[in-house]
């Protein structure tokens, strides 16, 4: 009888205690939101990247390793942020319950755990290259209070209270800890509604951007309407246009900055003859032009999707280079973003003729917030990390010997030229087709220098010419597709193709950095009778 007495002591006293772990793990998980939810609310009064969540998330994304970065892009795609956001939150988890568990009231390990988690926020928010010491605030009065719950928190549960018979007498008053939890809870999402109270700057951005006009284009300077000799000849091709919505996005800005046109400036500086500072209205009463022109991510790899074609409508940059008047020596262009990311972008190709334009519109709206509203930059032949600035703020006129960008700090190119690509976009990968004529079809480009020719072969078999749409211009990317009478079996179809200057894409593979991918694509189908 007293073994079994025993025992029954034992386990009531090994599940007082996984209770007692378990409300401290919820007070560690509340003191973490407090943290969050205050510091996220500060931060609508302060910067967006002052958050302690985005700072921390935006620091990471500054200083990855490429490898990190290619390997997130490759594996998420353009759902590489919200992984990110997802990743930081599942850790911010963990750390909030081993905070909790490791409080005690003589011994505040889970607050110097806190503490430590709400310097890394104020390390990360400081660090951005537009923060003053003002984006620190956030992460300490939400750190503060974040310690200030954990604290009293655990102060009740490891009170005593009044013991009921038959009850825990290891335990808290029930009742007073749930209603610390409860208020705790609710003032949480209290702070929370404000934040969505002070977040209607986006929805009136996103409400001003749909009463945008976009500046009117005089007929000379329209783009030609693509006609349909320049669509793939299949249904379920690859668009000449791409839709916005489908537009590709890879940036650094886990916040999408909000700048009102009334809020948007454009400082030019450095080896000038004139610095000048331009408005939006400065901006828009100059003569805007349209134009078609295909971008591509230098993260494309082989056969990816990271490209697009949209008809842009903006503004020369190479007049307003003109205007400002560029010293002899200068070599570079170094666009900032409002977010702080900076990119180098070789003068020569702003001012060699080609359409690189300070950007308004994309296909026949404003920009996208997404895609850099109100002002970005698009240049063609050179991937978007060294010339499509988003939400552009600055140009310092520089030299490449002088200056340095985002992701050439991290070993990237400096000049990054497009190179040569070809892809296979129909059928879709492994799928299975019928014996007989077969109709394979996908893209290729070489911005800035065209193609002129495609070609595929089946497995090791001769190189056959593909058909080629009418190429709209040397800045587009150009449909192609090839019949093919297909056996049973399984085979592998390579694409290749050969740009204007009678230069051949290369078969030699090559990851994305540091300058582009290389290499054929190829897509295996199989092939029944």
């Amino acid at each position: 009888m007293s073994n079994e007495t025993g025992g029954l002591s034992s386990g009531g006293n090994r599940g007082a205690r996984v209770g007692r772990h378990v409300r401290r793990a919820s007070v560690g998980l509340l003191a973490a939101m407090m943290v969050a939810a205050l510091g996220h609310l500060l931060s609508f009064l302060i910067a967006a990247g002052s958050s302690p969540v985005a700072a921390v998330a935006d620091a990471i994304v500054a200083q990855a390793p490429s490898a990190m970065r290619e390997f997130a892009i490759s594996t998420f795609g353009t759902a590489d942020k919200p992984a990110l956001v997802v990743g930081i939150i599942g850790a911010i988890t963990v750390l909030a319950v081993a905070a909790g568990v490791a409080e005690r009231v003589a011994r505040p390990w889970g607050s110097l755990l806190l503490g430590v988690l709400a310097l890394a926020g104020v390390v990360a928010a400081v660090s951005r290259p537009t923060a003053t010491w003002a984006w620190a605030i956030p992460s300490i009065v939400g750190g503060a209070a974040g310690i200030a719950v954990l604290r009293f928190g655990i102060r009740l549960t490891d009170a005593r209270s009044p013991v009921p018979k038959g009850g825990d007498p290891s335990g808290p008053s029930r009742r007073t800890f749930l209603a610390f939890v409860g208020g705790v809870a609710g003032l949480t999402v209290a702070i929370g509604g404000l934040g969505v109270g002070l977040a209607r700057k986006a929805s009136d951005l996103a409400a001003e951007r749909l009463r945008i006009a976009l500046p009117s284009v005089a007929a000379k300077l329209q783009a030609p309407r693509p006609g349909p000799e320049v669509e793939a000849p299949v249904s379920d091709g690859t668009a000449f246009i791409t839709p916005n919505e489908d537009f590709y996005r890879i940036d650094t800005a886990l916040q999408l900055p909000a700048i009102s046109v009334e809020e948007w400036s454009l400082r030019i500086h450095g080896m000038v003859d004139r610095e000048i500072e331009l408005s939006w209205q400065d901006l828009n009463d100059r003569m805007a032009m349209e134009r078609i022109i295909t971008l591509t991510c230098v993260s494309n790899e082989i056969g990816g999707s990271l490209a697009g074609n949209a008809t842009w409508t903006g503004f020369p940059i190479r007049d307003l280079l003109d205007e400002v008047g560029v010293r002899p020596g200068a070599d570079m262009l170094l666009s900032t973003s409002a977010d702080g990311w900076t990119s180098g972008t070789p003068i020569a190709a702003l001012t060699d003729g080609r359409d690189a334009m300070l950007a308004v519109g994309m296909n026949g709206e404003p920009l996208p917030i997404e895609h850099g509203y109100p002002v970005r930059q698009v240049v063609p032949g050179l991937y978007g990390y060294v010339s499509a600035t988003k939400w552009v703020v600055d140009w310092e006129i520089t030299r490449f010997d002088q200056a340095s960008a985002y992701w050439t700090d991290r070993g990237w190119g400096e000049k990054g030229p497009i190179k040569t690509a070809s892809r296979i976009d129909r059928p879709a990968p492994l799928a299975e087709l019928t014996a007989g004529v077969n109709v394979i079809a996908g893209t290729a480009w070489a911005q800035h220098r065209g193609i002129s020719k495609v070609e595929v072969r089946v497995d090791q078999g001769p190189w056959r010419e593909a058909q080629t749409a009418a190429a709209y211009s040397v800045d587009t990317w150009q449909m192609w597709s090839w019949e093919w009478d297909a056996t049973p079996g399984i085979h592998t179809v390579v694409v290749r193709a050969t740009d204007n200057d009678g230069e051949l894409q290369t078969e030699r593979r090559q990851g994305t950095v540091p300058d582009g991918a290389t290499g054929w694509h190829s897509r295996t189908f199989r092939v029944v009778g």
